[in-house]
């Protein structure tokens, strides 16, 4: 199967347990991997019969307006559903970065849904 990657769009979302983490947007980063044929769009050169990332990380860039997660997990699936609903890709990977304990580079979270795995 052919991929589309967005590789670590930076966005900004109200994310965290605690009342008081998700009180302020946090910088997180999101890789999301969407699987498709790509045989058609090759063929034609036509964005229609591919995924169009430039709309798909418009979408990401305003998911989290007026929205909070408690989990990065919740976050995570919800993107990979997202991609497979509204982009048709037919697998999605999504994996969210997030940058909250300060001796650790980054906490990760991967998830991957597909069109059977719903």
């Amino acid at each position: 199967m052919d991929t589309i990657i967005i590789n670590e769009l930076e966005v900004w979302y109200h994310v965290g347990v605690p009342d008081a983490e998700r009180a302020q947007p946090q910088r997180l980063l999101l890789t999301v991997e969407m699987e498709r044929d790509f045989a058609a769009a090759a063929a034609g050169d036509d964005l229609r019969e591919t995924i169009d990332y430039y709309a798909v990380s418009r979408r990401l860039l305003g998911f989290g307006a007026g929205r909070s997660w408690k989990l990065i997990e919740t976050l995570a699936v919800e993107i990979a559903e997202m991609v497979l609903k509204e982009f048709g890709a037919t697998r999605g990977r999504v994996e969210v970065k997030k940058f909250i304990i300060p001796e650790a580079r980054y906490v990760a979270v991967r998830v991957e849904r597909g069109l059977a795995t719903r």
